[in-house]
């Protein structure tokens, strides 16, 4: 049976005339007659139409009075409004309650048709997008943090206190792979904001001269190749979240711009006049040390401690180890249900290997290693041969005599391995920015820039 459609008609011949009009399109029809029965349909009943087809006037009421009535128990339906003695106020009236549309009788089927179909789609949109929320909700709530270390209960305890504060902006620090992108969506999912949109950007993933555009937006012709306006993040994230990720990336000059941002609450697309207004939540993460960072002229302090209204600090996974307990049954359920394995044995063996690791890429180097044993797995039972699980040499043990040891197990990502090969050619040429370039094959105006870039 298709999607529920409510028909408010007092008149015999034309309600049971939509009544069978529609079902022979395959919707599955209520009638009421009077304001009372389709009251007692909507809430007693808790019937939860797609769309509602009510006439204006009825013996015991009004068609919009009702509308203001349950308005707030059917968001997810859409509302048309049939009457033969409309009136202007009255059809300003119902669209301001949010009704869909106000038609005149005698309506022609056919544009009844066209205006049900359009509210079909948007009745069904609007649930898709409702959906999409609750689900995320669900996925991202507080015990999504897991963990029964001490570690973990104080992290989710302090994300379950800042999700209930109206906070404004806040910075998300700790080693790479802790986490810091989950806690920013349980923030939000959590918070005041979950309704509104929550955008992200990696700040390390565009290059210099695209950030600010990415940011702010600009108007037609700013640029060349800017042939339209485009709204930047700040206007796309309004009403909801900002998650500014690796925000130590952003060069100085786009930081002052940003600190005005924050501090006005306004922004100016590029190429434009006039001013935006903003009204969002802005969380900055960075698995860099603010304090050095600022002590070397790379961060702005006044940016820092704008955006440090708190600062959550992850903590690592070696310093909770125990939490390899409850982190690896519930990865292998999800790895599972991506790839329809049915691992669910953990031999003695690999759970010796995984206590015993280090663990340098954090919760991000465990998924991988999960991830690729349920891959390879033949039986119920994960096979410990495919953990791989090397502790990577620290960097005094990098320096071999031809090259550099880089580890592919998920430890590091690519910004650590340049930043690695850098400080491993730079050792070896006494700190020689021009000797290093030329080892390196490169010139020395880019060497030093990403010198600059990684705190070399």
């Amino acid at each position: 049976m298709g999607h529920t459609l409510l028909i408010i008609e007092d008149e015999p011949l034309l309600g049971n005339e939509l009544c069978r009009h529609f079902k022979h399109q395959g919707y599955r029809v209520e009638l009421a007659t009077t304001i009372a029965q389709a009251r007692h349909k909507l809430l007693a009943q808790k019937l939860e139409p797609l769309i509602v087809i009510s006439d204006l006037n009825l013996p015991d009421g009004k068609g919009l009075d009702l509308l203001a009535e349950v308005k707030s128990k059917l968001e997810r339906s859409e509302w048309l409004f049939l009457t033969a003695y409309g009136s202007v106020p009255e059809s300003v009236q119902a669209l301001q309650l949010g009704a869909y549309d106000f038609l005149e009788k005698p309506c022609d089927i056919e544009r009844l048709n066209l205006v049900v179909a359009s509210a079909k789609r948007s009745a069904l949109a609007q649930r898709r997008l409702q959906d999409q929320h609750s689900g995320r909700a669900r996925r991202y709530n507080i015990e999504a943090f897991l963990g029964t270390s001490s570690a973990a209960t104080q992290t989710r305890a302090m994300l379950r206190r800042l999700a209930e504060i109206p906070f404004s902006s806040l910075i998300i620090s700790g080693e790479t792979g802790t986490g810091k992108g989950l806690a920013t969506e349980i923030l939000h999912h959590s918070g005041a904001r979950a309704e509104a949109p929550l955008i992200s950007l990696n700040c390390a993933a565009l290059p210099h001269d695209l950030l600010e555009s990415e940011l702010f937006g600009h108007e037609a012709g700013a640029f060349t190749g800017a042939k339209k306006a485009r709204r930047g993040l700040f206007e796309q994230a309004e009403g909801g979240t900002l998650f500014l990720d690796e925000i130590g990336e952003i060069p100085l000059d786009l930081q002052s711009k940003l600190l005005k941002a924050i501090e006005e609450r306004k922004i100016r697309r590029l190429g434009g006049e006039c001013e935006i207004e903003i009204d969002i939540t802005i969380i900055a993460a960075s698995n860099r040390d603010f304090a050095r960072q600022i002590s070397n002229g790379q961060f702005r302090s006044d940016l820092y401690h704008r955006l440090n209204l708190f600062e959550l600090k992850l903590p690592t996974l070696r310093e909770r180890k125990e939490d390899l307990q409850t982190l690896v049954p519930a990865l292998i359920e999800e790895f599972n249900a991506q790839a329809n394995r049915q691992v669910h044995q953990v031999s003695a063996t690999a759970w010796q290997q995984l206590e015993q690791h280090d663990w340098p890429g954090n919760v991000r180097e465990l998924r991988n290693v999960i991830e690729r044993c349920v891959l390879f797995a033949e039986d119920e039972h994960l096979p410990h041969q495919w953990l791989q699980l090397q502790t990577p040499p620290q960097p005094t043990q990098h320096l071999q005599t031809e090259g550099v040891f880089i580890p592919l197990d998920g430890s590091m990502d690519l910004d650590a391995m340049e930043r690695q090969i850098i400080h491993t050619a730079l050792q070896r040429c006494d700190n020689n920015t021009t000797a290093a370039a030329r080892m390196l094959g490169t010139s020395r105006e880019k060497l030093r820039y990403r010198q600059h870039k990684h705190g070399l």
